[in-house]
This record gives structure tokens, C-alpha cells and sequence, in this order.
């Protein structure tokens, strides 16, 4: 009988399905499992390649899997798709899975750490509290319309509410069901305000005592949260060939409908790392604006752009740029170093 050279694994909250094959890619068995037999049924297997989808708990997983003596390798559930034949089922998922993780070219995710996932972890926490606190705000603001107050927008001017909604003028005219779930809203505001500071002291101390994060953060437009997030969420710079294949990854390249030698580019692609895009995307943003108003570097590449480009396009440029920058300081172990203009 054939050695089982390869494991495709679909993972789930209680059944498992595994689809082994040889080294020719021949199948040898396909097994439903329970979770609690999982670990069993692999301490049972030589050492082998376990393949995975790189979907919620493949990381918890991948390390369980590890320690057995497996060498586990993550896939990318979209680049699984194409080899999935016809109709959808576990079994065909676990056979996609193990056929796809035999492609020479496959590109694999890297399995994170404990520390890393809870690293990435206190950036989503306070991620989500902005987040809810922004829903906050919009309801705060969408009902004191409906009894004809209009409150600027942000949060700054949504804090004076808590003063106002005090005072006789404001109190009289909302009912008094009205006026308690407003106090509501309100206390439950200042208490999002409370944890969102205490995250942010956080992030601002594990940036300090994280050699990479201080790396990043000599990169004008990256902040402590911008560079605990990078630290934390993308895989090592060394999976990448160079800073392009990183800033594609995150979704700052342009989409390519290219054929017949014709070059033909269209808008961000926008298929990567969202939440690192977007912080990226805002670091720039505040970089393009302090040029704006106080005016770039004289003979700077930023001078040029805004010169002839649109503001927005220049600032997804610059953090494209940024993250090739980014992928430079991981790779070289340096801090940045700022462009000097060319004497003429």
C-alpha cells in the first residue's frame, strides 16, 4: 500500500474531514472525524504534510498539528476554489484542499503564533470599539433630529451632548423617555471614550517595547497603531520577493487587465489586507494634508505628485509607497532613512 504522503484537511466546529494521498497524487483514504478524535487520528499518521484552508481556528490547529511532528501548510480559501469539482461537500472540500497544497506554485499562509494572534487581537478589540462607538454616535445624532437638534458630526463636538442634555432648553423639549435614553447613549459613549484611551496606552506601550513597531515607526504617516497592526497581522517580509509583492498583498496595487502585450492598468485592486490598507491609506492621508498645507520637501517625489496628480490618487500612492518602504525596513533590520534632494 502507498504511504500517505499528503493531507487535506476541512476543518469545522465538530467534524472534520481528512483526504490522504500519495506522492502521486493518488487517493488513499477519505475519513470523517469527530473533534474530539482529531489530534488521535494525526498522532496515529507518519509525518506528513497536513494541508489547510486558512479560515478561523486553522491557526489553533496548524500549531496542534505541529507539535505531532506534521509539517502544516495554510492555503488561502479562494486559491482552493478552483479545485473544487462540481457540487460542495466536506469530502470534495478535503480533496480540493489536498490537490490544490500539491500545486508547485501554491502560495501558503504563515501560521501565527500565540503572541502574534494576541497581539493582532488587542488592535481588533480596540478596532471594535471604534467602530461601535462611531454607531453610537450616528444613533446619538440621528435621533436628537427627529426632535430638531443637530449636532456636528465627530466626536469632539458629540462630548458637549453630555452638558447639553441637561440643560432646561434641550431637557423641555425631548420627552422624558426621550431624555433617559439619551442619558443612555451618553454614558455608554463616555464608557467606549474610557476603554478606547485605555487601549490606545496599550498599543502605545507595546510599540515601545516591540523592536519592529519602533522600526516602523520612524516612517512618517505610521503611528504606534499602524505599526503594532503591521508587527502583529502580516506574515514575515521574507515570504515576499520584493516590496511590490507586499504592497499587492495588501491591495495598493492597480488591477491588471493586460493581454496580447497591451499593458493595461485600472483602479486599486483593493484584494489583500484590509484593515492594514486601510491604515496605511490613513497615515498617508495625514502626510498628503501636513504637505498640503504646510508644503513638501522641495524637489521631493511628494512636491511632484501634488503637483500634477489629485490628492486622493496621491494619497493611495504614497501608501503604496509606504508599504514598499515598510517591507524594506523587515527585510534590511534598518530604521528609515528620508530621500535627500539631489544637488544640482
Amino acid at each position: 500500500m502507498s504511504e500517505v504522503i499528503i493531507i487535506g484537511l476541512d476543518i469545522a466546529k465538530h467534524v472534520f474531514h481528512a483526504h490522504g494521498a500519495d506522492g502521486k497524487g493518488r487517493a488513499i483514504f477519505s475519513k470523517r472525524i469527530s473533534r474530539g478524535k482529531l489530534l488521535d487520528f494525526f498522532a496515529a499518521q507518519p509525518s506528513c504534510t497536513v494541508a489547510l484552508e486558512a479560515c478561523g481556528g486553522a491557526h489553533h490547529w496548524a500549531r496542534q498539528l505541529a507539535q505531532l511532528g506534521h509539517e502544516v501548510r495554510l492555503i488561502p480559501p479562494a486559491y482552493v476554489k478552483p479545485f473544487v469539482k462540481r457540487q460542495k461537500n466536506d469530502a470534495i472540500d478535503a480533496e480540493a484542499i489536498c490537490e490544490a497544497a500539491q500545486r508547485p506554485s501554491m502560495r501558503f499562509v504563515a501560521v501565527k503564533s500565540e503572541q502574534q494572534q494576541a497581539a493582532g487581537l488587542v488592535f481588533r478589540t480596540r478596532d471594535l470599539l471604534v467602530r461601535q462607538r462611531t454607531q453610537l454616535i450616528n444613533a446619538i445624532r440621528g435621533h436628537l433630529t427627529e426632535y430638531g437638534w443637530v449636532a456636528p458630526k465627530g466626536p469632539s463636538h458629540v462630548a458637549m451632548l453630555t452638558d447639553l442634555i441637561e440643560e432646561e432648553e434641550m431637557a423641555s423639549s425631548l420627552p422624558k423617555a426621550a431624555h433617559a435614553m439619551f442619558r443612555l447613549m451618553l454614558d455608554l459613549l463616555t464608557d467606549l471614550n474610557g476603554k478606547v484611551a485605555d487601549l490606545d496606552q496599550e498599543i502605545a506601550r507595546r510599540a515601545r517595547e516591540d523592536e519592529v513597531s519602533r522600526r516602523l515607526m520612524t516612517v512618517p504617516g505610521i503611528g504606534p497603531i499602524s505599526a503594532t497592526a503591521i508587527a502583529a497581522l502580516a506574515p514575515p517580509a521574507e515570504t515576499f520577493a520584493k516590496g511590490r509583492d507586499f504592497a499587492a498583498w495588501l491591495g495598493l496595487t492597480p488591477l491588471q487587465r493586460s493581454t496580447g502585450g497591451k499593458q493595461k492598468l485600472g483602479a486599486t485592486s483593493k484584494m489583500g489586507e484590509r484593515t492594514l490598507r486601510r491604515l496605511l491609506i490613513i497615515g498617508s492621508s495625514a502626510v498628503v494634508q501636513q504637505a498640503s498645507k504646510r508644503g513638501a520637501p522641495r524637489g521631493s517625489w511628494l512636491e511632484q505628485m501634488l503637483a500634477r496628480k489629485p490628492r486622493m490618487l496621491v494619497t493611495v500612492a504614497l501608501a503604496n509607497k509606504m508599504a514598499r518602504i515598510v517591507w524594506a525596513l523587515l527585510v534590511k533590520c534598518e530604521n528609515y532613512r528620508a530621500p535627500v534632494a539631489a544637488k544640482a
